[in-house]
């Protein structure tokens, strides 16, 4: 969850090092911040420079402001989530060794800490804070204390460790090093020239260099200003793949909007093209070069489990019903925290979709060990080059969405649903289940979608407008059926995580087994109703659904096609979307959901890009 970021450059000290750090923490802090810190080397000092504060990165910034630090040669820095510990100064990381020369910040839960931190208190060590980071930087002391080698001092601490964590280690007596190990929690390496760089993740760097590195399972990386080194925790070298960053600076920027979930949100349309872009050849057959699995095992698949947490398991949803229309291929959907612990039954005939934003996600990565320990064929849909479930997935297909800021998933939701039908597309077609003129018609239909999302974002004025309105709201519900029952709940999710407020989604079908005692007078009730132009029951039981919660009192808000007059009589408010066949409509529907619930968020006086408790990437379990 925590961002963390190393650099070390040029021997004559300057304040670049700060710099690229705070900058670096910046675009990191929606990683978490509850507190962050930063440790500078500065050459000829037997002490490290520090500086740490509770809260948001701005609190650090003021800190330093007022009590600046000296010039240096490299630095790490840290915005924390926190597990172990009060989201305090005192809990907030750099950790110090006793002589102030060693600083560790720690990405991750170190499961075994009590009992290292009861062997270090019996050596005598005086604990301060309460956190497992801690006694990381005390073993690593001690054991460079014993070694007068840094990368050695964490290879052989990090044997030591259970559980998740990234790490960097800088020393005063090392003025020209930063060490980093990994395992099962994020790290990638920036190449520059004269200057390089560590980072949870790439955005770390991006604004220095597009050049980087990804570091494997269980491997230790020490940069210093001209050279990466790379061993695995058995001391063995290892040759890291090198890769370019695909997007700069400027996609992790607001670029003129209030906040970085209203730039995503309207960064929808090209987050969709770009994700079907370059997926056919010039036959128009669909070509996804990142799944090297051999089309046969593909054509015995008899069971699709999708594995995701959060946003990503709705989009998840969406593709079940997709998927299996397409395909004739039952899909199961599952939770990925929940799916190795109920003895799931998986085969060589299975394929397992692993769906995570950051590719990071330890719920799902997990999820993906136990599939392809049962034989499972693992395909995994992520945003992030470089990253942990690709890298341990059989096959991958990138979706294209940029960076993605804000905590609240937005864009990524799209871009994952979108890669998800291309998908079930191309099983299709391998399968043969849809004629190559089936396929083609839905492609087309595909293209035409974000033009039809920026038709949503043009003309939402008046979502935005009831949002305001309805600011002192403490519960909202969301009804919808067949793909519309995830965008209910995606909607819900979006209005929780951003305005802290009650709000559930269900199927419309459900209604009438229970959820409909919630319904008093004034309860406001979205309604996401699928077009008259699919199929007409369905269609015409949502419109009783509606008629059913406002014979009750409800506030009846519809998200409807347009040209669909049979809604109008029974809602209070439509909001209109454009005709869009049914499977793919999840696409236009879910944006006026998504403006609601930042907007409602926004009239609260709520930060829309950091909500409370959360953090972008979780990588603990």
């Amino acid at each position: 969850m925590c961002g963390i970021v190393g650099y070390v450059g040029a021997q004559e000290v300057s304040g670049r090092p700060l710099e690229v750090v705070m900058g670096g923490l910046a675009r990191l802090e929606y990683r978490g911040y509850d507190s962050a810190g930063v440790a500078l080397v500065t050459p000829g000092q037997d002490e490290l420079a520090w500086a740490k504060k509770a809260g948001k990165l701005a609190n650090l910034a003021a800190e330093l402001d007022e009590r600046p630090l000296p010039p240096a040669t490299a630095a790490i820095g840290h915005t924390r989530w926190a597990t172990h510990g009060a989201p305090n100064d005192v809990n907030a990381h750099p950790h110090l060794s006793q002589d102030r020369s060693l600083a560790v910040i720690h990405n991750g839960i170190v499961e075994n800490f009590a009992q290292l931190r009861a062997e270090l208190v019996a050596d005598g060590v005086e604990m301060t804070s309460e956190t497992d980071t801690e006694v990381v930087a005390h073993l690593v002391a001690r054991r460079y204390h014993e070694t007068k080698d840094l990368t050695e001092a964490v290879r052989t601490v990090a044997q030591r460790l259970h559980g998740t964590f990234t790490v960097l280690a800088v020393h005063a007596d090392q003025p020209d090093t930063v060490v980093g190990a990994r395992h099962d929690s994020p790290l990638v390496v920036g190449l520059g020239e004269g200057e390089n760089y560590l980072g949870s993740d790439v955005a770390a760097f991006i604004a220095h260099t597009k050049e980087a590195m990804e570091l494997g399972q269980d491997q230790v990386v020490t940069i210093t200003p001209d050279s990466v080194e790379v061993v695995g925790f058995d001391g063995e070298r290892a040759e890291p793949k090198r890769y370019t960053v695909d997007w700069d600076a400027s996609a992790a920027e607001k670029g003129g909007f209030r906040s970085f979930m209203d730039k995503e949100i309207h960064d929808q349309p090209h987050a969709v093209a770009d994700t079907l872009l370059g997926r056919t050849d010039d036959k128009g057959r669909l070509v996804l070069d990142e799944i090297h699995v051999d089309e046969a095992v593909l054509r015995q698949v008899d069971k699709i489990i999708v594995v995701a947490c959060g946003t990503a398991a709705y989009a998840g949803q969406v593709a079940k019903y997709a998927i299996e229309h397409w395909c004739r291929i039952p899909v199961e959907v599952e939770l990925a925290h929940e799916f190795r612990y109920r003895d799931p039954i998986v085969d060589r005939r299975t394929l397992v979709v692993a769906v995570s934003q950051s590719g990071e996600t330890m719920d799902t990565l997990m999820a993906v060990r136990h599939a392809r320990e049962q034989g499972a064929t693992v395909l995994a849909i992520v945003n992030t080059h470089g990253s942990t479930i690709p890298r341990e997935s059989d096959a991958v297909l990138y979706t294209h969405a940029g960076p993605e800021v804000a905590v609240a998933s937005t864009k990524a939701f799209l871009a994952q649903i979108t890669a998800a039908y291309l998908l079930g597309l191309y099983l299709a077609q391998l399968r043969g289940t849809k004629f190559p003129d089936e396929i083609a018609e839905v492609l087309t239909e595909l293209r035409a979608i974000p033009a039809k999302i920026q038709t949503v974002l043009d003309g939402a004025d008046r979502v935005r407008q009831i949002a305001h309105w309805m600011a002192d709201t403490s519960s909202v519900l969301f009804l919808g059926r067949h793909v519309g029952y995830p965008v209910a709940m995606e909607g819900a999710l979006k209005l929780k995580e951003l305005a802290y407020i009650h709000a559930e989604g269900f199927a419309a079908g459900e209604l009438k087994h229970g959820p409909i005692a919630l319904i008093e007078p004034g309860q406001p009730v979205f309604v996401v109703v699928p077009s008259p132009r699919g199929r007409d029951s369905l269609h015409s039981k949502v419109i009783s659904n509606i008629q059913e919660i406002r014979a009750r009192g409800a506030r009846t808000l519809v998200i409807a096609e347009e040209g669909d007059e049979a809604v109008t009589p029974f809602a209070d408010e439509t909001f209109y979307v454009p005709q869009t066949p049914v499977l793919l409509a999840p696409l236009v529907s879910v944006v006026p959901l998504q403006l609601f619930a930042m907007e409602l968020a926004t009239a609260k006086g709520l930060d829309v890009d950091q909500p409370r408790n959360l953090a972008k990437s979780v990588t603990v379990e």
